[in-house]
């Protein structure tokens, strides 16, 4: 992927989410789910700048992060990375393709998955991945409720904010859903200066098309796939799924 054709190219998601409170919260439940795993060996799918990738090998996994952004997988191997960490870039519907051999368990953290727009590359990416996966390996996808956006007409994401009072960095999420089930996504990032004039400025922001997944079509697919025990969570972490409630759809998929 051209650096021009990157949509995430201005965006740092390191910076932009806290994430020492993010895995906090999330662990106990990943935790749960991988020590049911075959193997250690695990898939981070959309892996962004690689700070779940990261902890599972502290917490003592292989694992092979994947993210279709050039600018997402340079951020990741910044620094030092453990030699139980492999970052890849490519796009991960050709997950079989980018990887060898088999793994214990995969993740797909965050909102990764509307980025594969079509039904068959959805599939494709559900097959191959399958296809790497030891028998009743787990795989853990979240997505966002689009079953409760859509009701509800949601139009964005919760602000947020980093930096000093007078001079801080805010990243702002704005959605446009489409008749037609796509979402147009904007990731935007802000300066604000309370004291300065203008006090708001937009350092970057991108459109991106994105597919509103529900639960019904995710359910379908990994059936179709050959994940044939599936279970719906509302969050990453006990919640149960309640449709118009959620702000997460997370499937345990085997």
């Amino acid at each position: 992927m051209a650096v021009s054709d990157d949509l995430y190219s201005h965006v740092n998601y390191r910076r932009f989410v806290s994430w020492p409170e993010r895995i906090q919260r999330e662990w106990p439940f990943l935790e749960r789910v991988l020590a049911t795993a075959p193997s250690r060996r695990v898939l981070d799918l959309g892996c962004g700048t690689g700070e779940h990738a990261r902890f599972l090998a502290s917490a003592g996994f292989s694992v092979v992060g994947i993210d279709a952004s050039d600018g997402m997988i340079a951020k990741a191997r910044e620094g030092p990375v453990a030699p139980t960490v492999e970052f890849v870039a490519g796009d991960m519907a050709d997950v079989e393709r980018l990887t060898t051999g088999s793994f214990g368990a995969a993740v797909c953290l965050g909102n990764t998955l509307p980025h594969l727009r079509e039904p068959e590359t959805l599939a494709r990416f559900l097959t191959g991945l399958r296809a790497r996966l030891l028998p009743e390996a787990p795989f853990v996808l979240q997505i966002l409720n689009y079953e409760r956006i859509v009701s509800t007409g949601q139009r964005f994401l919760p602000l947020s904010f980093r930096g000093e009072d007078e001079d801080q960095v805010v990243f702002l999420r704005l959605m446009q859903l489409r008749p037609d089930g796509m979402v147009v996504f904007t990731p935007s990032t802000l300066r604000y200066r309370p004291g300065g004039e203008p006090p708001l400025e937009i350092v970057a922001s991108r459109n991106v098309l994105l597919r509103g997944w529900t639960r019904s079509d995710l359910d379908r697919a990994l059936e179709a796939a050959g994940f044939s025990h599936r279970t719906v969570f509302g969050t990453v972490g006990d919640a149960p799924y309640v449709p118009l409630e959620s702000a997460d759809c997370v499937f345990v998929a085997r």
